[in-house]
């Protein structure tokens, strides 16, 4: 058993919680946290308990939000509740920081507070900015311990600004997912005859569905092919009137937001990612565990990585919708394609919930203890 009598508290920070893979990791890693530190403190500003083990304290912001309210000022108000929490805890704190990292090291590198910051997304999506790259590499160098979730993420943070990070995969509830995936499903959509292709993920920019859309114009008149979109976000109009355009409305269905994805992904043939970068993709882990055949943009970071440089699935260069209704063209039910998805499964050994768990927990409690 291991003693839980830490007299520091423990500031979890996440001020937006949503519906992607840094939420799943956020609920895992802070229930395991909760267990084994008493006074464990997560400052958020999205009220989603159930998610969360009774052991796990919160501190909300006074003013109530709505889901329409934008992620900075979620960011501004919860950056305020933490500054208060440290200076009434005497200072005698360490923040863990799952987003907004760079404001919250900004605030601890000026408290003198120990801070240790998990990184989610790769550089190559906010550091083009001269201002910001200056920002990032000043500040991200003042945090007492950068944490990624990929080899790849460490590779390039530590090219870009030349930060010694320690990397920990993504932990994951294999048996959540199990579960959910054999929840029944009525979905004609999916006919028999048809190629079954999945997209799951927030329809925004970054993830770049609109790739998608361009292949499977290309693909759909070669064979027939059903494809499912699931997410929500700012680029759905955008998306719509594409599929409209290409007059693909019995092709592709844009479902919106899912509870549930995972029941959809288990009916399908094919899951495609086509984001511009990443950090480390829970989806395509997630569909190595239920054996789907996965075809992936090359982008920073994480895909290269999942699939071993292309052993695991198919890659293709970020944008590129000619490269992918090929690749698309090209499945096929085959031994080859087979063990692609088998080795895929073998390799989720690394992903063990508790094993990655434990090693934020030994960083987190020798902050604690000093």
């Amino acid at each position: 058993m291991i003693n839980k009598k830490s007299q520091k508290k423990l500031f979890i920070f996440n001020p937006s919680i949503e519906d992607g893979g840094v939420e799943k990791n956020l609920f895992i890693i802070t229930n395991y946290l909760s267990a084994k530190i008493n006074n464990v403190f997560l400052i958020t500003a999205d009220k989603k308990i159930n998610k969360f083990s009774k052991n796990t304290n919160f501190l909300y912001p006074r003013f109530k939000f709505s889901k329409n309210h934008k992620r900075l000022i979620k960011y501004l108000f919860c950056l305020i509740l933490l500054i208060k929490e440290i200076y009434k805890c005497k200072k005698n704190c360490v923040v863990f920081s799952f987003q907004a990292n760079i404001y919250a090291i900004i605030i601890c590198y000026f408290l003198k507070i120990k801070i240790i910051s998990r990184s989610n997304s790769s550089p190559s999506g906010w550091s083009n900015n001269i201002f910001k790259f200056f920002v990032f590499n000043f500040f991200l160098k003042r945090a007492d311990q950068i944490i990624t979730n990929s080899l790849e993420f460490t590779k390039e943070l530590n090219s870009k600004f030349n930060i010694k990070c320690k990397t920990i995969l993504n932990p994951f509830n294999f048996s959540d997912i199990k579960e959910k995936a054999n929840e029944k499903i009525k979905f004609s959509f999916f006919n028999k005859k048809s190629l079954k292709i999945i997209n799951i993920g927030r329809l925004t920019d970054q993830k770049d569905q609109e790739t998608l859309i361009k292949a499977v114009n290309i693909s759909s008149k070669k064979i027939n092919m059903r494809v499912a979109i699931i997410g929500k976000g700012s680029n759905y109009q955008k998306l719509n009137n594409l599929i409209k355009t290409y007059k693909l409305g019995n092709t592709i269905k844009l479902l919106g937001y899912q509870k549930n994805p995972f029941k959809y992904l288990k009916k399908t043939d094919i899951f495609i990612l086509t984001s511009i970068f990443e950090g480390h993709p829970n989806v395509l882990v997630e569909a190595q565990y239920l054996k789907k055949f996965i075809i992936s943009s090359n982008c920073p970071t994480g895909p290269k990585e999942i699939l071993n440089k292309g052993k695991y699935g198919n890659l293709f260069t970020v944008g590129d919708h000619i490269s992918l209704s090929k690749l698309i063209l090209k499945y096929e039910k085959n031994k080859a394609n087979q063990k692609k998805i088998r080795l895929g499964f073998n390799s989720l050994k690394q992903y063990n919930a508790t094993n990655n768990c434990n090693k934020y927990f030994k960083i987190i409690n020798g902050f604690l203890k000093t």
